[in-house]
C-alpha cells in the first residue's frame, strides 16, 4: 500500500516537473517574458484608482442601503 501511494506521489511529481520545464514556453511564454516589476509611480497610481473604486462601489451600497431603510418609512 505504501508502495502504491509513492508511485502516486511520484506520478504527480513528475507531471508537475513536465508543466514546469514548459512555463516559459507555451503561449503565455511571451507575456510572462515582457512583464517586469512597475515603477513606483505606476504603482501609486494603481493604489490610487483601486482605492477610489473601492470607495466609490462602498458608497453606491451604502446609499442603496440608506435608500431601503430610511424611504420605506416615508410610505
Amino acid at each position: 500500500m505504501a508502495d502504491d501511494e509513492e508511485s502516486t506521489y511520484e506520478e504527480l511529481q513528475d507531471e508537475f516537473e513536465s508543466k514546469a520545464r514548459g512555463f516559459g514556453k507555451g503561449k503565455y511564454g511571451r507575456i510572462i517574458k515582457m512583464a517586469r516589476t512597475p515603477s513606483a509611480d505606476e504603482y501609486k497610481k494603481t493604489v490610487y484608482i483601486t482605492a477610489l473604486g473601492i470607495v466609490l462601489i462602498g458608497f453606491v451600497g451604502f446609499a442603496i442601503w440608506w435608500l431601503m431603510t430610511v424611504l420605506p418609512k416615508y410610505f
